[in-house]
């Protein structure tokens, strides 16, 4: 392992603005000072050893005049000291004076002080020199023996270590052991005993576990931990023992410890395929999750319940428990629920959808009578959506589906209601039986709707699907009661008039003063100001909409209108009755035009808008065969159009899906015997433990797509020139979180070079962990030097430096070489994601920082341009392909991805190749990213730019 791998005992925060101080000082405080002075000295010379000082006068003063002090604190900063200082010889000998401190601890391990007994067995797990050690061992046995449990634990590890560094100290610790855990009693004594069993002597530990495994659950939740190990460990090295274990970890998932919970249903899983046990695992998963209060285990645990649906052989038992999975939407945190609700989609099959639906209902009929909380809207379209899926994969459940959601229409949370619209949209249009239900409920609603965009989108479906005389008249009396009493203009005139006229008889009376019950003086105004607010709450939704601008609405009901008015005269030969309806519609649109002409809504109509309803008034005078076939089938056909690529896309992902978890086996597939399979073969049969551990320690090597050389050739900085007295290039190994410069450094002179040191600097959001420490490179010598840097947020980083170092014999200043700087891509931080067009276009909205790229390339081909992006950028088109295939002459696509830090990055390419140039002109258009902060939109910006010009070479 290298110093950057070793594990880092010792950490302490050095103060860089006071002034270092000298061997002198600190000697003269060491022999002379108070406790307190000897204390700050030793504190001083602990950070001073650690920053690369020798100070090899002090070792006598600290062992004359510190060492034999009782004062605890003092004692404590001596362990440390004796860990990090020196101590051998440049030749590798133990230090004289060792002995010395050596007898000191012998008499601190039999001290009467428990605390100092325990400290000082602790300190001697991290002693690596054999010398110190030997003399100090029968002392260490004896602590095996000491009343207080801090001490024998202690022991035990000190033992441990001592056996595994130096197995010819210590030969018959195993047994040892086994015979102090058989008579134990304390639970951390027993678990640390226990554990230096498994890795030590397997079979002791076997041993051990076979007396008593009847009383596993009566044991503490730590022994209980290093059991469930220790059978994985076995079973896992040697399968025919899974029978002789199997019924223990069963027992250990109803331990009381939700830590042993966990760990059992994952050794569980991975001993047994068996339906029983995957169930029993399942069910132990859901119990963690209700019982356990922190969201981060809830969503961890929740993973781990993914991950076995993931198996093709365990989905089936999953199914079964989709009415347990949905206990956890109790939990308030909608991160948990969005996973919940998702888990449920994907195990829900024909013989539970009908619980699932009746349960979601019942979830949505509780988030109405919530008070309002920030998530509750969110939730609710989380639910819809949920039931929207349901209602695609299983016709049948939108019967019962339909009249709940409708009710969300008059919802004020647009967001919500947005997403029933769309679900009854498709239901309409899918399902011919539920079209009478739908329209009914749709027509009982239609005057509660209160957002401008959900009264749009119903009127638009009642128009497109109401196919009887009766709905048509019905539509068209809701949409008279929605817009009052017309013509809207002279209504509105005449209607201010009969307010004002009272209003004025009363200010023309003669007492304009009026005296109140406190006897001060009011005068009354003409107009109260009460009328106008009242007369708004009076308003009809629709023309409420009219009055406040908004013209768009105007035009989707001039649409409405005529669809309706050319199926009714093809439905009534009357006509005198298709006169009138016809009038009817046309005087609507007339004084909506007329309105919007007016001064009377706070913003006049638009051009569009005028149009749009010229344009139906016109249809409609004329009733030509054409406008009708355009207006009632050409509509619908695009709409079926829609649905049906968007279903294809849906299914082909499904089976894109399903192919990937298909375990399909070959007739002459070779067969594959665990005796006979090479180590690095075995990799479904990788060690979990050691995955965990290798995965917190920051140590998980991706897979390489490429060749491992190649990809890691790829990766590495020349950091200085070829002719430079030492040469320098860096591999950046990126880990998340962390970034590792491994640097190789070259002495190119004939000189030993003394303290070469390598000095790093940041710029952005990155934090050098700690400082390299110094090296001697003899001349023509290299050397290899690790450094550890901590990344916060997605943003472009530089890392720059120099190197300085003493040549041998030279009375010249230190000489430096300064390096080439290191740019973090930024592109290591980025995934591409997924989001839905409505959630993508809230996101737009509420992004404020924006980086607009002007496209300046070489690719004359559109679809090549945007390819080259989504490669270079590490981004999702979320446009389809169906949306951008076929050429004519521009291109809008949407793209998406997400940073591992969580950050979202929207962006929006709007190209074109304009054609009168030439076939080879090049692209040429904008790019648009949006993010939440200023460095993912710049960085992303730099991005594209620096990939543009590659092209170009």
């Amino acid at each position: 392992m290298t110093a950057a791998e070793n594990v880092c005992y010792t950490l302490i925060n050095v103060p860089t603005d006071s002034e270092p101080p000298t061997e002198i000082s600190l000697k003269a405080d060491l022999e002379k000072g108070e406790i307190k002075a000897k204390t700050e000295a030793l504190k001083k010379v602990i950070v001073m050893i650690l920053n690369g000082e020798k100070l090899p006068g002090l070792l006598m003063t600290i062992i004359r005049f510190v060492l034999p002090l009782q004062d605890h604190t003092v004692k404590k900063l001596l362990l440390v000291f004796w860990e990090i200082v020196p101590k051998t010889t440049p030749d590798g000998k133990l230090l004289q004076e060792m002995i010395l401190v050596c007898d000191a601890y012998r008499k601190d391990l039999q001290h009467p002080n428990e605390f100092i007994r325990g400290s000082t067995l602790r300190f001697l797990c991290k002693l690596k020199e054999a010398e110190l050690l030997e003399p100090l061992m029968p002392a260490i046995r004896a602590c095996l023996e000491h009343r207080h449990s801090y001490v024998r634990r202690n022991a035990v590890l000190a033992i441990y270590t001592i056996y595994r560094n130096f197995e010819n100290l210590i030969p018959d610790a195993p047994e040892l052991i086994h015979d102090f855990l058989v008579n134990e009693k304390d639970a951390s004594c027993k678990r640390n005993a226990f554990m230096m069993l498994i890795h030590a002597d397997q079979d002791r530990a076997l041993d051990y576990l076979s007396t008593c495994i009847d009383q596993v659950h009566t044991f503490g939740d730590i022994l209980q931990l290093v059991i469930v190990e220790l059978i994985y460990k076995v079973c896992h090295a040697n399968p025919s023992e899974r029978a002789r274990f199997i019924r223990c970890i069963y027992n250990l998932l109803q331990s009381s410890s939700p830590a042993v919970k966990y760990e059992a249903a994952g050794t569980l899983v991975t001993l047994s395929s068996a339906p029983t046990a995957v169930k029993a695992a399942a069910q132990c998963y859901i119990d963690l999750i209700i019982k356990e209060s922190d969201n981060n285990v809830k969503l961890i645990v929740l993973d781990r319940l993914i991950e076995l649906k993931e198996q093709p052989a365990h989905e089936r038992v999953l199914q079964d428990l989709v009415m347990d999975i949905l206990r956890v939407l109790a939990t308030p945190d909608l991160e948990v629920r969005k996973k919940t609700l998702q888990l449920a989609l994907e195990l829900v099959s024909s013989r539970n959808v009908e619980e699932l639906v009746i349960v979601l209902k019942k979830e949505v009929i509780k988030t109405n009578n919530v008070t309002e909380h920030e998530d509750t809207d969110k939730y609710r379209q989380l639910l819809v959506r949920t039931l929207h899926s349901c209602s695609v994969r299983f016709p049948d459940m939108a019967a019962n589906v339909i009249p709940v959601l409708m009710e969300f229409l008059s919802d004020t949370n647009e967001a919500a209601a947005a997403d029933v619209l769309e679900f009854v949209r498709e239901a309409i249009q899918r399902f011919d039986s539920l079209r009478p239900l739908i329209i009914e409920k749709m027509l009982e609603v239609f005057h509660a709707i209160k957002t401008v965009k959900i009264y749009r989108g119903a009127l638009w479906i009642l128009g497109e699907y109401c196919s009887t005389k009766e709905d048509i008249q019905s539509v068209m009396t809701e949409v008279r009661r929605s817009l009052g009493e017309i013509p809207i203009v002279e209504s509105e005139i005449k209607r201010e008039a009969g307010e004002v006229r009272p209003e004025e008889e009363v200010t023309v009376a003669p007492a304009q003063k009026l005296v109140t019950e406190m006897g001060t003086y009011v005068t009354q105004s003409a107009l109260s100001s009460s009328r106008p607010s009242k007369k708004e709450e009076d308003r009809p939704p629709l023309r409420g909409f009219l009055l406040d601008g908004d013209f768009y609405v105007a035009a989707s009901l001039a649409t409405t209108l005529t669809k309706v008015a050319l199926r009714y005269m093809a439905l009534v030969q009357d006509k005198r009755k298709q006169n009138s309806f016809v009038s009817e519609s046309m005087l609507i649109m007339s004084t909506v035009l007329h309105l919007g002409k007016s001064s009377m809504p706070k913003k006049p109509i638009t051009d569009d808008d005028v149009e749009r309803i010229s344009l139906c008034l016109k249809v409609l005078s004329e009733c030509s065969p054409l406008m009708d076939d355009i207006f009632n089938r050409q509509c619908r056909k695009s709409l079926s159009h829609m649905l049906t690529v968007r279903l294809e896309e849906e299914k082909i992902s499904q089976k894109k899906e399903s192919e990937k978890r298909n375990v399909i086996v070959q007739a002459d597939d070779p067969i594959s015997f665990m005796q006979l399979t090479a180590k690095s073969e075995m990799s479904s049969k990788e060690d979990l433990f050691q995955l965990s551990l290798l995965a917190a320690m920051g140590n998980t090597q991706r897979k390489e797509t490429t060749g491992p050389l190649a990809s890691k050739l790829n990766k590495v900085t020349q950091l200085t020139g070829f002719s430079d007295p030492v040469y320098a290039e860096a591999y950046v190994h990126v880990n998340q979180y962390d970034i590792v410069l491994d640097v190789l450094v070259v002495n190119q002179t004939n000189d030993t070079l003394q303290n070469c040191t390598l000095e790093l600097a940041t710029l952005g959001d990155l934090k050098l962990v700690e400082k390299p420490s110094p090296l001697t490179l003899a001349p023509h010598d290299f050397a290899n030097i690790k450094a550890n840097v901590k990344v916060a947020s997605t943003e472009n980083g530089i890392i720059f430096g120099n190197i300085v170092y003493d040549v041998s014999g030279a009375a010249s200043d230190r000489n430096c070489v300064v390096l080439s700087d290191i740019h973090i891509d930024i592109m290591d931080y980025i995934q591409p994601a997924s989001c839905t067009d409505a959630e993508f276009r809230q996101m737009w909205a509420e992004f404020e920082w924006e980086n607009k790229v002007t496209v300046n390339t070489n690719f004359t081909d559109l679809n090549e341009y945007l390819q080259h992006i989504l490669s270079s950028t590490n981004m999702k088109c979320l446009t389809p392909e169906k949306a951008l295939s076929g050429f004519c002459g521009f291109m809008a696509a949407n793209l998406y991805a997400r940073s591992i830090f969580g950050e979202d990055a929207l962006a929006n390419v709007s190209i074109e190749k304009p054609v009168h140039l030439g076939p080879d002109s090049p692209v040429n258009g904008h790019i648009r990213i949006r993010a939440k902060s200023q460095g993912m939109a710049l960085s992303l910006g730099d991005k594209i730019n620096l990939s543009q010009k590659k092209s170009n070479a």
